[in-house]
Parts: structure tokens; sequence; C-alpha cells
């Protein structure tokens, strides 16, 4: 039986039924993914990951991005990651700053369009440069 649930899809703008699948689908030519489960937009064929190492195995990471919401998000995780490489700071108190300077509270996954990627960017790019001053 193919398992259904609610996702909000980036490309198609709304609630979906995407279809839980697997690494075989999504990343055929990646050996290192084939058993993982994804969950798809079969209306546009966008996918996300899913929190594979927890108590919920098949939990979406977030919402379906785009290839180029994927991409932005993925930017903004190495900016942030820059900040907290420092030790002064971690990512909950990251998060918590970057939300108070977008007022929404951020996390990655739910980034939903470029626009919101270049506020988050625009945000996080301000705290690396107080993180360098200090």
């Amino acid at each position: 039986m193919t398992a259904f649930r609610k996702i909000y899809c980036c490309g198609c703008r709304q609630d979906v039924d995407a279809r839980l699948t697997d690494g075989r689908e999504i990343y055929q030519h990646r050996e290192d993914l084939l058993g993982f489960p994804f969950w798809r937009c079969d209306n546009c064929g966008n996918y996300v990951g899913c929190h594979h190492k927890t108590r919920n195995p098949t939990e979406p990471l977030g919402d379906i991005p785009t290839q180029e919401i994927r991409e932005a998000r993925k930017k903004l995780h190495k900016l942030i990651d820059n900040i907290l490489r420092g030790g002064k700071i971690s990512r909950s108190e990251v998060y918590r700053a970057i939300s108070a300077e977008i007022g929404w509270d951020y996390h990655t996954a739910k980034i939903r369009t470029i626009e919101d990627a270049m506020v988050v960017y625009k945000a996080a790019s301000k705290l690396v440069q107080q993180h360098r001053a200090t």
C-alpha cells in the first residue's frame, strides 16, 4: 500500500498529496541514498527528504522545495555553519537571531520562495558580520 501525506509543495504552491518513496526513485545515481525515504510531489516531481535517523523516519524535513529553493537552502546552511564554526553561538541562538531580524519563526525547511531565502540570507549575513567583529 502506497503512503500519502499532505505536504506543502513550493513548485505547485499548495498542499499536495505527496507520495512516500525512496532513493531508488529519487537518486538512482547515489547508492548511499537508495534506501532512504523521500516524499515526492507527483504533480511536479519535486521531493523532500525525511528525518530518517529519528523515531519517525518518514517525517518530512519540511516543505517540498523546487531545485532552486533546495540550492538556496544549501547556501543558507553553509552560511549559518560558518557562524557556528566559531563556537560562540549555538544553532538555536542563530535561528532566534534570524527570526527576530526577519519577523517570522525561521527554520531553513520553512523557506518556500526565493524571496524568503533572500531575506534570510541578508539577516544571516548580518550575523556573520557581527560575529567577525567579535
